[in-house]
């Protein structure tokens, strides 16, 4: 009998956001585990019985030190060589919302073997306050296994610090040269475009990034919250379709499955 590959979900203080992963995860395929941060602290080994280890969204200590900054101090003292080590192992971590925050405050992204600090961030939306809407995001790079160049895709964003930023264009430049920028914010007609479409001002449209072997990734809208065609706001006016937000889902699955 062949085992399913298992999915663990990272869980602290003010996480809201990992049941909901889960049943992403399980409906894809995968065996789902939701550990607290204390926990796998205690037993680090137990990364490495999973396939695909997630920090979903959520506000990880209230965000009392900023969106995700606890978490991520948790992570790079506590659990920096275990993580590494899941990476070098060929398996996949994805940070969502405030677990992107995290995994680019830990120096998990843009390269979780670079130099500390990283030379991105993500700080407050230029509009000042917590955006909560839909968003259009382009695929535009096919190093992240989770996704397939091209697609447009629909999700929903619910952050206050989204904003992407780096030290200079030329650290932008050199991650979308490298294919390590994946997903754009872009209006109806699939191309970049400014607030709303890109609705916390991030440079170049930047909604998602990827480690420079593609197997580590983050982005700032919620694809767990589009795992049903009723999750769509308009599906009573356009019918239902399939859920966008489970794609990533299920291409993780197919990966870790050949594992």
């Amino acid at each position: 009998m062949v085992t399913a590959p298992r999915a663990m979900i990272l869980r602290a203080a003010g996480i809201n956001c990992d049941r909901e992963t889960a049943a992403a995860c399980g409906k894809a395929g995968f065996k789902t585990e939701i550990v607290h941060v204390n926990r796998l602290a205690e037993r680090p080994d137990a990364l490495h019985e999973a396939h695909f280890f997630i920090v979903p969204g959520g506000f990880s200590y209230g965000d009392d030190l900023g969106s995700g900054r606890v978490l991520a101090n948790e992570l790079r003292v506590k659990l920096l060589e275990p993580i590494r080590r899941f990476v070098r192992d060929g398996k996949l971590v994805l940070g969502i919302c405030n677990g992107f925050q995290v995994l680019v405050k830990s120096g998990f992204l843009p390269d979780p073997f670079a130099d500390y600090p990283p030379p991105v961030t993500l700080t407050h939306n230029d509009s000042g306050r917590f955006e909560d809407r839909w968003v259009r995001l382009k695929v535009v790079s096919a190093k992240c296994p989770l996704w397939r160049a091209g697609d447009v895709i629909e999700c929903a964003v619910t952050h206050g610090e989204g904003k992407f930023v780096a030290k200079g264009g030329e650290v932008v430049d050199a991650l979308a040269a490298g294919g390590q920028v994946v997903l754009k914010y872009v209006d109806a007609s699939g191309a970049e475009a400014g607030f709303p479409w890109n609705p916390n001002g991030s440079t170049a449209n930047v909604a998602g990034i990827c480690d420079p072997s593609g197997r580590v990734m983050g982005l700032m809208p919620h694809p767990e919250k589009y795992q049903d065609p009723t999750n769509h706001p308009r599906w009573t006016r356009e019918g239902l379709r399939e859920p966008d937000g489970m794609k990533p889902f299920v291409a993780a699955y197919e990966y870790c499955a050949r594992l």
